[in-house]
């Protein structure tokens, strides 16, 4: 993990130490609110347009980072807990996405693949 993510992890790790909240953190529950926070982002991109969605006005586009930083959050803890490395694992779903969705037949195509053979 990164210095900043670990750095991150600790500090919302002491945010619940502090307010005894632990006990309420459990996988299905981070889980949870993380699909809560998710659901918010995406509301804030329910009715426009792709153009409005690539342009937000400096008002709405606070409303998105706010809801960013919480999916962060709760996808940090989450992690934290389960005592998994999220860049390791994006980048582990990258090198897998990457032979599962070839350049040569995926280019430009929205088609989705299918599953890789072990």
């Amino acid at each position: 993990m990164t210095d900043r993510v670990a750095e991150l992890a600790e500090r919302l790790a002491e945010f619940a130490r502090e307010r005894e909240w632990q006990r309420f953190h459990t996988p299905k529950n981070l889980a949870m609110a993380l699909a809560g926070e998710v659901g918010e982002l995406v509301a804030e991109f329910q009715w426009l347009t792709a153009e409005e969605s690539a342009d937000l006005d400096s008002e709405t586009l606070e409303r998105v980072r706010g809801e960013l930083g919480d999916v962060t959050n709760y996808l940090v803890r989450l992690a934290d807990l389960l005592g998994v490395d999220l860049l390791a694992a994006a980048g582990d779903k990258l090198d897998r996405s990457e032979r599962r969705y070839d350049v040569a037949t995926y280019r430009g195509s929205a088609r989705k693949a299918p599953p890789l053979t072990p």
